[in-house]
């Protein structure tokens, strides 16, 4: 399949070879804002921007950037309203910051600042105005983040006091509406106009501000309504009314998407382009409440495992500590990216399995392309010293050495906090069996020596504590209590506990409860998995249901429409494995079959997963284990993702809306009213210093009406081949410039 970054990468290229200076100029100067710069720079290297004839490279926030008004520019900017009256303020007054300005947006222009910007002296100076709707972060080839980690709190706290939650939904709407357009704009770079479904619990109300609450429902319908059978009999008061009690997070979000995408296809009817042999895919939309269990387990695949107990930021950068050839301390960040071929290859194997990759690849490397002749690594450790013998080959060696070492400091944190009786616990909370495939009935007797041991991690009696509570579906209050209190949890600690409540985990039974009959539940197979892996992310089984046309349309109803139920199996070339929802035999130790791509030429079908509040590592590792199994090019995206420390961190601070937290150590900010504020908000930039004054040459009339006088045509289409400036003489042959949305007002 394709990666998204390698899509995102093709489209900048594309844009940026768009623009042709008029003869002679030959070079452009190329303008970013801090936003689109880091969006630019996670695809491309500055060298592959400067090779397609740019001069320069400027941030709008930096001191160097000055008039240039005898060069053409490519303005590549996000649409916020700062930058639409920067615009105008370079080209207003007498003053002229380029000769011609080709002007690409980053996403969609509300109509307000495209009016502003149309009716500005600024006019006469565009020669295009282009969405390009690649707002939108690729992490890897088949996953993606919002990086919206806040989203978690406006999600899940709970509003302080019945006079904040009008305000709660208004702020968690505006944050919605921006993952909705980053969802979209995914699905407008891969032509995709995908079916949607959303996650809806039935065992647990809305959360968070969408808590049910009478201060924010909306009027009443009329007595005697309800008499109507039919949703259009009833009228669009009746069913607001009912739909508010009901408004889950993922429903929300659904409607956004499908509304966005709407949108686009008006204004561009040729949006889905047909591609021949390509089904039309499908988007299901969840949250993090859907599966509460997967963040807290340890996982041993290597991706999850070294951001679970390795210091890695955002999940790419590491600071790698090694020895140099003079034998002294030498610390270098590294990325942990898709540029890396040797974290490619492992990070999805266990850690077993990527421990003798790693050995059995530098062996190979050794007798492919070194003169070495003696024997081959026959451990971690003989391989560390043969890497510092070979420094002519220090690219490759530099990348053998750095997952070599983080390998070694997973296995010795393993070691060292006795994760294997830890993970075996949190494994038989996790699916309800042992090993053995027997119901365990000594959770208790085991859990209680770790819970008062001072060399167990408060943090991993934090876990334990969790599954259990969700393992027994509720404990009673006393007994919580006395875990807590058995571990020797701090305050804080105790507060991420009780914060599953706010997840819609049943955290308190009475002797009455009864058990909670989820309809989506994690499923484990009988084969091919370790002792300390049996569990499988609910998302596993969402994946596999979606496919075979089981998934509960109950739970994941679709937003409007759906397929025909036999074109659920149409596009399937091999059918999901077959599961069970018990585990019978204890697991054997073959390996996992690695994700593979599609044969040369083969277009599968699309299914995309976006689960709001934060996705796993072991749930972005499933999107690539069943990519191959179920012939579906699997994407999935979150608001961020998650690992278990960040997780119970923010859990902590859940009641308090994020205040201490990473994401949001202030706290929730207050909403902004409109979705534009919220939208100039979040990517605002430092002003630049005051343009110089420079005199714009005169324009040449015809006519009595200026040559450049035309307002350029805004081209919010896939192709960029249609980015001309309204003069050049492309169009309909009607000689009026095209609208968008009731377009030029004038």
């Amino acid at each position: 399949m394709t990666s998204l970054l390698t899509v995102a990468r093709e489209k900048f290229l594309e844009a940026i070879r768009s623009v042709q200076p008029e003869p002679p100029l030959r070079w452009k100067t190329l303008v970013v804002d801090e936003h689109t710069q880091r969006i630019l720079y996670n695809v491309l290297k500055r060298n592959d921007i400067l090779e397609e004839n740019v001069s320069t490279i400027f941030v709008t926030s930096d001191a160097l950037y000055e008039p240039q008004p005898d060069q053409e520019a490519m303005y590549l900017l996000m649409p916020t309203t700062q930058n639409v009256e920067r615009i105008v303020a370079e080209f207003s007054a007498g003053r002229r910051q380029f000769k011609r300005v080709h002007l690409f947006f980053l996403d969609s222009l509300a109509e307000d600042l495209f009016a502003l910007l149309t009716q500005s002296p600024a006019i006469p100076f565009l020669a295009c105005v282009t969405e390009l709707y690649l707002n939108f972060w690729p992490v890897e080839a088949q996953a993606f983040s919002v990086e919206a980690p806040a989203m978690f709190f406006s999600m899940f706290a709970p509003p302080r006091g019945e006079q904040k939650i009008k305000a709660a939904r208004e702020r968690l709407m505006e944050e919605l509406r921006l993952a909705a357009r980053h969802i979209a704009n995914i699905c407008i770079a891969l032509n995709e106009f995908p079916y949607i479904r959303y996650y809806t619990p039935g065992h647990h109300p809305p959360l968070g501000p969408l808590a049910p609450a009478k201060v924010a429902l909306p009027p009443p319908p009329p007595e005697g309504s309800g008499r109507w059978r039919t949703n259009l009999a009833r009228g669009a008061q009746a069913r607001e009314y009912e739909h508010a009690e009901n408004e889950y997070v993922a429903r929300a979000l659904a409607f956004m998407v499908q509304a966005a995408l709407e949108e686009y296809e008006k204004n561009n009817p040729e949006f889905p382009k047909k591609e021949r042999g390509r089904p039309r895919g499908t988007l299901i939309v969840t949250d993090r409440s859907m599966d509460i269990v997967a963040p807290f387990l340890h996982e041993f695949t290597y991706q999850a495992m070294a951001n679970d107990l390795l210091p890695i930021e955002d999940g790419v950068r590491y600071t790698h500590v090694h020895e140099n050839r003079a034998k002294r301390e030498e610390r270098s960040e590294m990325l942990l990216n898709d540029e890396d071929p040797v974290w490619v290859d492992v990070r999805h194997l266990h850690m077993r399995e990527t421990i003798d990759k790693l050995m059995g690849d530098f062996n190979k490397f050794l007798k492919e392309h070194t003169s070495f002749r003696g024997e081959a690594a026959a451990s971690m450790d003989a391989m560390r010293d043969m890497i510092a013998t070979l420094p002519q080959y220090q690219e490759q060696m530099a990348k053998f050495s750095l997952h070599l070492s983080m390998a070694q400091k997973c296995m010795s944190i393993f070691e060292m906090q006795n994760l294997t009786t830890l993970a075996t616990i949190e494994q038989n909370c996790a699916t309800g069996l042992t090993p053995e495939g027997k119901t365990p009935k000594t959770l208790v007797e085991e859990m209680v020596p770790l819970l008062a041991s001072k060399d167990v991690h408060n943090m991993n009696k934090i876990r334990i504590i969790a599954l259990y509570i969700q393992y027994r579906e509720g404990v009673p209050e006393e007994d919580r209590r006395r875990l807590c209190q058995h571990a020797r949890l701090k305050l804080a600690e105790i507060d991420a506990i009780n914060s599953l409540a706010h997840m819609g985990v049943r955290i308190t039974r009475g002797p009455a409860d009864k058990d909670i009959r989820k309809k989506v539940k994690s499923r484990s197979t009988a084969d091919e998995e370790y002792d300390l892996s049996r569990y499988k992310p609910v998302l596993h089984a969402v994946l596999d249901d979606h496919v075979a046309g089981k998934l509960d349309a109950g739970v994941f109803p679709y937003v409007k429409d759906s397929p025909l139920p036999a074109s659920q199996t149409t596009a399937r070339a091999t059918p999901p494995p077959q599961t069970t929802s018990l585990r019978s035999t204890r697991p054997t130790w073959h390996k996992a079959p690695r994700p593979g791509a599609a044969p040369a030429g083969q277009v599968r079908q699309r299914l995309m997963v976006f689960v709001a509040g934060g996705m796993t590592y072991s749930e972005m590792r499933t999107a690539y284990m069943r990519t191959a199994p179920l012939n579906r090019d699997i994407i999935i995206g979150s608001t961020h993702a998650c690992t278990p420390e960040g997780f119970m961190d923010d859990l902590k601070v859940l009641e308090v809306e994020g205040v201490g937290s990473h994401a949001a150590p202030n706290g929730l900010r207050e909403a902004c009213g409109s979705f534009q504020r919220y939208f100039d908000e979040r990517y605002f930039t430092q002003p630049p210093p005051p343009p110089r004054s420079v005199s714009a040459p005169a324009v040449e009339h015809r006519g009595g009406v200026g040559k450049l006088a035309t307002a350029p045509r805004l081209v919010p289409s896939l192709s960029m081949s249609s980015v001309q400036s309204a003069d050049s003489g492309a169009g309909d042959g009607s000689g009026k410039p095209k609208k968008k949305r009731g377009f030029f007002k004038f």
